[in-house]
């Protein structure tokens, strides 16, 4: 049985082109004369992850006048910052085709963090962050050490899956009582490994506990409260059978208005249709 988060992401989740990608990007948009064109370049190597892009930017999520045909464009209008995040983000959703169908449905897991990162990506709006992009991606890899539980532990993830079932707790609970940790401190390893923002390594790891969040408790809190809503919209799932408690520590972190919440749900139901589409419509 593994002992440790880095027993499980040690040697064999092969990332390759995206660990490469998201490295080349930051050398390219770190270089003072970088352009938009130069960004588009390195994403465009990508045809598959380039036609996700143009197919998300292009939905009614954004909302764009016009249709955005390029990368570059859409780096001009979007952001780099805020598209080098989307790519890098979605990216993660080619990893882990091999993990046991019985355990998890891989198209319903990415639903759920779809749906988890949108309802971040709104939240993070209402406060007026700067880039709402990063929420976006925070929401959509908050559950990513699940699927490693499930092909790197499968025995363990078999007996979770029962006994959080069985005994009606939540699953994070039981992880951490049979291996000692749950998903978030595994997926946190992960994006550690690979150097990705400090945000998403902390909304990763903390996201069942955002008080314990020391570097971004505000964007922790916000996945927090996302992955709640997304549970209980029931679109898609992570092997999740309930719907995870919330702290009130986090809802005044967050600020928002509870009046909202009913237009904010509306709103993801409304988004998840074209993001699922864009993001999902041409590899499932």
């Amino acid at each position: 049985m593994p002992r440790r988060p880095e027993d499980l992401i040690r040697g064999a989740i092969e990332v390759g082109t995206i660990q490469s990608m998201y490295e080349r990007l930051l050398q390219v948009i770190d270089h003072p004369l970088s352009s938009a064109s130069d960004v588009g370049r390195v994403i465009a190597e990508d045809p598959g992850l380039t036609a996700r892009l143009l197919r998300l930017v292009n939905s009614p999520i954004y909302g764009f006048p016009s249709r955005i045909d390029t990368v570059t464009q859409a780096i001009s209008i979007v952001g780099m910052s805020q598209l080098r995040d989307l790519a890098i983000g979605t990216s993660f959703m080619r990893l882990f085709s091999n993990v046991p169908s019985h355990l998890v449905d891989m198209d319903s897991f990415w639903r759920h963090s779809i749906a988890c990162g949108l309802a971040a990506r709104q939240l993070a709006a209402h406060r007026r962050e700067a880039n709402v992009e990063r929420f976006f991606v925070a929401g959509l890899l908050h559950d990513i050490g699940r699927p490693i539980i499930f092909l790197k532990a499968p025995l363990e993830a078999a007996s979770a899956l029962l006994e959080a079932s069985r005994s009606r707790q939540p699953l994070y609970t039981v992880e951490q009582k049979l291996l000692g940790f749950h998903h978030g401190a595994v997926g946190a390893a992960l994006l550690e490994r690979w150097r990705l923002p400090g945000m998403l390594v902390e909304a990763t790891a903390c996201h069942h506990a955002p008080r314990i969040a020391t570097r971004f408790p505000a964007e922790t809190a916000i996945v927090h409260l996302a992955d709640v809503f997304a549970n209980a919209l029931a679109l898609g799932s992570s092997g999740e059978h309930l719907i995870p408690s919330f702290e009130p520590t986090a809802w005044d972190l967050v600020e928002f208005p509870p009046s909202g919440l009913a237009g904010l749900l509306k709103q993801v139901e409304v988004q998840f249709v074209h993001a699922v589409n864009a993001i999902m419509g041409q590899e499932h």
